[in-house]
């Protein structure tokens, strides 16, 4: 069986259900992607968790190196890397009791996204987060 996408009237709902979002591979560059929908998320009042090595902080919050670090569980992982480290992402996040995840546009991992559903994880893949709030939730 192939992977869908929760609906629209879904993904806007699980979008106004989640306040924590811990931002997997969330860069310190301005420039990059992961950094201004971030921003934008934040702005929208989401609480922001930077996971990313090597980094203390990002947009004012501080920065964990990994899933299994966090002091809590987010509402919501939404995951900036590449493609093929989303069966380990997966696993974390069935290991932590994680029950949202999000692959942003272009991250697909069919595979682990039936994996990740097969565990009772709710998950939007290849799908931008700031994008979806702004056009299916704008009311």
């Amino acid at each position: 069986m192939p992977f869908i996408n929760p609906t629209p009237d879904q993904i806007c709902a699980l979008l106004h259900q989640v306040r924590s979002v811990a931002v997997l591979g969330l860069s310190p560059n301005a420039s990059r992607p992961s950094f201004n929908v971030a921003k934008a998320l934040q702005s929208f009042g989401y609480r922001i968790i930077p996971v990313r090595p090597l980094v203390d902080e990002v947009l004012g919050e501080k920065a964990y190196p990994d899933l299994a670090s966090l002091p809590e569980r987010p509402d919501i992982v939404e995951v900036f890397r590449a493609s093929e480290h989303v069966p380990e992402i997966v696993e974390s996040c069935i290991k932590l009791g994680i029950k949202n995840l999000w692959l942003q546009d272009g991250v697909i991992h069919e595979e682990a996204a039936l994996r990740a559903q097969a565990a009772g994880i709710t998950v939007v893949m290849d799908r931008c987060m700031y994008r979806d709030h702004t056009q299916l939730c704008a009311s």
